[in-house]
């Protein structure tokens, strides 16, 4: 068919459309339903993976670790596009001691105002506060609070296992997290505080929402070629990782499953309307139309009621999301409250990716040209005599 031709029998299958007005809306419910459905349900599964990635690595970790860097380096020279915050820490392993009870684990050196810029640590902490600038002050988590029989005040040794000075220090607070790590083999205290604070340090980089950290370690590793050591949050957390990529396949499959289900209730409703209008299409194959042509307008019917379907629920979709996330997000802690992913906080926030905002429509789409295929196959090939014997 040339141009002219196609754009004729575009609009000969927009009338049809047209024509069964009320028969063209129940289908498009349909389909406006499962679109707008499954895009909220979309950007609720980035938004769940957004906060297990948000209560992990804001917890403590960040987006990025890097590793021995020198003096040279500052926290501003991390500080690349796509960076919200970078912070400063030195590990010194040792034991923690009270009487004569003893601790091996790790001390994290911080800057606690920007630690609590940055970090959700804060609000782990159940009891004292957060450890001060200039103070010989520690946090600990409650399972070494009960190791070594401390609270609060309580006066702890600290001897590091390389050659150093021995810290006294107070127990400022005490947190939880229910993450092994944490609780069981770290403890902070401030970074001034250290001495020797000045050699090499580690460093905790936090992104902006939607940032790459692949891409910021390949600006980094640009800029200093394989002389530091930086590792992404899915390096150090592989089940994390994969959790989130099953979440994704999960909403994959329930998009493909939802719209094969209704791509099959389109084929059905197209098949009734063509036995319904079995007369119109007779007397066009009588006049000469040809297979071909036929063939064209079903699928065209079937591509015109989708688009417009489809787009009117990607618009309800995105409103629903925004109107969701906007008043606060959709609260979870009653089901998360023992999730080590959800430590922090079990609020989720809806967001639209390109994920969630074309996967729903555009599968939509190609669903309903699977769906024509029956019906525009079953109508151009039935022969004139047959379809005006059964008139």
């Amino acid at each position: 068919m040339n141009l002219k031709a196609i754009f004729f029998w575009s609009r000969v299958a927009f009338s049809f459309l047209t024509q069964s007005g009320r028969a063209t809306m129940a289908l498009s419910i349909m389909v406006v339903t499962a679109v707008s459905a499954l895009i909220f349900l979309s950007a609720m599964a980035v938004g769940v993976n957004d906060a297990m990635l948000r209560n992990t690595v804001e917890l403590f970790s960040g987006h990025i670790v890097g590793y021995d860097l020198p003096d040279t380096i500052g926290p501003e020279d991390l500080a690349v596009k796509g960076v919200k915050g970078v912070l400063k820490r030195v590990f010194l392993p040792g034991v923690l001691s009270h009487d004569d009870l003893g601790q091996s684990l790790m001390i994290c050196g911080i800057m606690p105002d920007r630690e609590q810029i940055f970090t959700a640590l804060k609000k782990r902490i159940i009891a004292g506060n957060y450890p001060q600038n200039n103070r010989a002050e520690i946090l600990i988590s409650q399972l070494l609070a009960e190791a070594l029989n401390a609270q609060t005040g309580t006066q702890l040794t600290f001897k590091p296992k390389f050659p150093s000075e021995v810290f006294r220090l107070t127990v400022s607070g005490i947190y939880q997290t229910h993450i092994e790590n944490l609780d069981r083999g770290i403890a902070f205290m401030p970074l001034d505080s250290i001495g020797g604070k000045n050699g090499p340090w580690s460093t905790a980089v936090f992104l902006n929402t939607g940032v790459s950290p692949e891409k910021v370690i390949d600006v980094y590793q640009q800029k200093w070629p394989g002389r530091y050591r930086f590792e992404s949050w899915s390096t150090l957390m592989p089940d994390l990782s994969q959790l989130i990529d099953l979440e994704y396949l999960s909403m994959g499959i329930v998009i493909l499953l939802v719209f094969g289900v209704v791509a099959i209730g389109i084929a059905c409703s197209f098949i009734i309307f063509i036995i319904k209008n079995m007369r119109e299409y007779g007397i066009m194959k009588a006049m000469g139309v040809t297979d071909g042509e036929m063939f064209f307008v079903i699928v065209m019917k079937v591509v015109f009621m989708n688009a417009i379907a489809s787009s009117i629920g990607l618009l309800l979709g995105c409103l629903i999301t925004y109107v969701v996330s906007t008043a606060g997000g959709i609260d979870l802690t009653a089901f998360t409250s023992h999730n080590q992913y959800f430590s922090v906080s079990g609020v989720i926030y809806p967001r639209l990716t390109e994920f969630s905002l074309l996967g729903p429509p555009v599968t939509a789409f190609l669903f309903s040209l699977v769906a024509a295929v029956w019906p525009a196959t079953l109508l151009s090939r039935k022969k004139t005599a047959d379809i005006l014997r059964m008139i």
